[in-house]
């Protein structure tokens, strides 16, 4: 028996649901184990973030086509012919079957992918070109703290991804049931279009003032205009929304009918609130990363050391908003 037919029987759960969201999770505990190694070893935490995008990718994937795998591997096994790969192209005109993709899991995948691919590559040109990741100054020298960190961040894929993988996860054969189109897909659209454009053209503009201050063409010491002048932190907001919308598009398949079948919830006096649950987890846990530990509070504080002083720093605080932007 080969690795992977081993692995797909150890996970080859009662439940359909589970059969596809534990192994998915587990993926990513995996992955960041395999370069927590050689990180540690090296000291370095150069590809700590790229990691970090790549396990967005891959677990996405995989609770996609992970049923396919299982079907072909049986059919492998059986001597049979083994079915296709479910198409993307399909999911969209209905010729899918019943084993092919539901469009709503090629949409939230694929808006998990954009997202993952722009900020891991940002991130790895940021910690090429600065040469260091400051965070991990003392973090990489001590390896229980450093295995840590990485294990941090594969809770913190599977907890951003648990709606995803939670719609991706449920039988294709079920979610032929839903209607074309849902308000809740109307809006989960708006808001992750509108929170990706945001968060990009803010970051957008930062680095453009950055680099402009580079080239001495201003000696501003922070920004003060375009979306920085909505929202000290609109590249957050900008996050949190996208996030928001993707929960927005799972919500409305988990609560539904068809969604509580598919988790094996359906009868079930708590189904409904427990798929609402896998779903805000997301946004929830995003929310309070960057309200309570990295995003907010530690640049709030390094610019009220720096700037603290200062009337217009204060006059800038005083008529911005922290998070929501004003217009």
């Amino acid at each position: 028996m080969t690795l992977i037919s081993s692995l797909l029987h150890v996970t080859n759960f009662r439940n359909p649901f589970l059969k596809t969201l534990i192994p998915s999770v587990g993926a990513a505990f995996v992955i960041q184990g395999a370069v927590a190694i050689p990180s540690i070893l090296a000291q370095s935490e150069r590809f700590y973030d790229l990691s970090g995008s790549l396990t967005y990718l891959s677990i996405t994937a995989l609770a996609l086509y992970l049923p396919a795998i299982r079907a072909r591997a049986a059919a492998s096994l059986a001597g049979s012919l083994k079915p296709a790969w479910p198409s993307l192209i399909d999911a969209f005109t209905g010729k899918g079957g019943l084993n092919g993709l539901n469009w709503r899991q090629v949409v939230i995948s694929t808006a998990v992918s954009i997202w993952a691919t722009r900020l891991g590559t940002y991130l790895f040109q940021r910690v090429i070109q600065d040469g260091k990741d400051s965070r991990f100054d003392e973090i990489k020298k001590s390896p229980p703290k450093f295995f840590i960190a990485f294990m941090a961040q594969a809770t913190w894929v599977s907890l951003c991804l648990m709606p995803v993988l939670a719609v991706n996860s449920i039988p294709r054969s079920v979610l032929a049931g839903p209607p074309l189109l849902r308000l809740t897909d109307i809006l989960g659209i708006l808001l992750y279009v509108g929170g990706l454009t945001f968060e990009i053209t803010a970051d957008r503009q930062k680095n453009a003032w950055v680099q402009a201050r580079k080239r001495k063409e201003h000696d501003e010491d922070f920004l003060t205009h375009g979306l920085w002048s909505k929202s000290r932190h609109p590249n957050y907001f900008g996050e949190c929304t996208l996030w928001t919308g993707i929960a927005t598009i799972a919500a409305g398949v988990l609560t539904s009918n068809v969604g509580q079948v598919g988790m094996g919830l359906a009868g079930t006096s708590y189904g409904k609130i427990l798929g609402l649950g896998v779903c805000a987890v997301s946004p929830a846990f995003v929310t309070f990363l960057l309200f309570k530990v990295s995003g907010i509070p530690l640049s709030e504080k390094k610019y009220d050391k720096k700037y603290g002083d200062r009337n217009d720093y204060q006059r800038w605080k005083k008529e911005t908003p922290v998070f929501f932007p004003k217009f």
